[in-house]
This record gives C-alpha cells, sequence and structure tokens, in this order.
C-alpha cells in the first residue's frame, strides 16, 4: 500500500514500504515537522485585487502554506485574497508587512466560511486558527489576534491579571448586556495625586480629572457615604 499525507503534507508511511528510503524520508518528515511547528517565511504577494493561494505540498517542506509563521510583503493595489487548502487545520501567526492600502484577507480557497482580514490601515499582526471546520465545504478561520492593538476574545470570560504568586487574580469584564460595541483608549500618561480617571470625550478617550473640580472635598464625601450608604 502506498504512503498517505495528512493535511500538512506528513508522509504516512506504510509497514514494508519504502525499503532502503526510510531514513530520508523520516528525515524529511522532521524537517517539514520543525518547520510548522516554528517555520517563518515570506510570501511576495504584490499585484492588483485578486486572489493567491498559498500551497501544500506532500513530502516536502517547499509549500507556502507549510510554515507557523507568515509574513506577507510587497506592493498591493488592490485588496489581496490569499487562500489555503480547505483541509488545512492548524494556527499560523500572520503579519501584513506589505505596501498600499487595501486590505488582506486570509481564507480558505473554497466556500462560505469566515475568515480574518487586515483592514487598509492595519500593518500589523494576526493569529489565527485554520479549524477545516464545519465542514470541508465551508471551514472557517477563526481570529484570536485581531491586530496589534486588539484582542478579539472567542468566549464571554473577563481578561484575567495574575497577582505576583498567582494566588489571586483581577479581572475585566464586558457588562451582560451592550448597547453596541465601543472601545475605550486609556490616558497617554498617568494623573496626578488626586485625580480621577471619569472623563471622556464622547468617543472613547478617557482622561484623568482633578477631584476637586466635583466641589466635593474628601469629608464631605465620607458624610454623604455615611448617609446615604
Amino acid at each position: 500500500m502506498a504512503s498517505t499525507y495528512t493535511d500538512l503534507g506528513i508522509e504516512l508511511m506504510q509497514t514494508g514500504e519504502n525499503a532502503g528510503t526510510w531514513g530520508t524520508k523520516t528525515n524529511a518528515n522532521l524537517s517539514l515537522i520543525e518547520q510548522l511547528t516554528g517555520g517563518f517565511a515570506t510570501v511576495d504577494i504584490a499585484g492588483s485585487a485578486g486572489s493567491q493561494a498559498l500551497t501544500i505540498v506532500d513530502g516536502n517542506t517547499t509549500g507556502t502554506a507549510q510554515q507557523r509563521i507568515i509574513e506577507f510583503t510587497g506592493t498591493i493595489t488592490g485588496n489581496r485574497q490569499i487562500t489555503i487548502p480547505n483541509d488545512v487545520e492548524t494556527f499560523y501567526i500572520l503579519k501584513n508587512s506589505t505596501s498600499g492600502a487595501f486590505t488582506v484577507e486570509f481564507k480558505y480557497e473554497t466556500g462560505s466560511g469566515s475568515s480574518a482580514t487586515f483592514s487598509t490601515t492595519d500593518k500589523g499582526i494576526k493569529i489565527v486558527y485554520a479549524s477545516a471546520s464545519p465542514d470541508a465545504t465551508n471551514p472557517n478561520i477563526v481570529d484570536i489576534l485581531g491586530n496589534s492593538s486588539e484582542i478579539a476574545l472567542t468566549n464571554n470570560n473577563p481578561i484575567k491579571f495574575q497577582d505576583a504568586d498567582n494566588s489571586a487574580f483581577v479581572g475585566i469584564d464586558a457588562p451582560a448586556t451592550v448597547s453596541g460595541s465601543y472601545t475605550l483608549t486609556l490616558p497617554a500618561a498617568v494623573g496626578a495625586t488626586s485625580h480621577a480617571l471619569v472623563t471622556t470625550d464622547g468617543s472613547g478617550t478617557l482622561g484623568f480629572t482633578d477631584t476637586s473640580t466635583f466641589g466635593i472635598s474628601t469629608g464631605k464625601s465620607i458624610a454623604m457615604a455615611m448617609i446615604f450608604g
């Protein structure tokens, strides 16, 4: 029986097959596994609007989709679509280093599954999971890291920050119901003593304000707390 290959091109040899070439084929497999787990490659996607396929080469390390980290380069003059074969299941770290204010979409070669897209101004990094699901016809690309400055969570859990000895954490969570998505942007510098992070410019940018401007002293605040609870 002849060899078969995984969706990422690793050769699965049958018992009694490839007499005298096991060493060569095993070394090729090990090189490919090393590349799949930690390899880096640049792929030139220069061109006008259109699609460009990344490849899987069975039993070989030459496929452009057989890397862990892929950096897209070149000057693009239109929106580009970069595709992978429908049966590929892995995750990628993608970097958009192209020149030109056009989108770069990473998707499966066919179907209506989800994709991950660098916006016209996003020259950052994405971490994506190629799920090969829900089926081979319409597999999904799950965008885990939206871009270099934005994390897209895939569940409803809070973001947690552990303390030094990992005995407790501080979490940040979204409200149970949000009336439209929004982003809060922190100030560019720390506030002064007795400043509070309470102001916004109406577009989500936060700022520090001296609490004395509220006309409530510390003593009055304590008294109000005692009266009103």
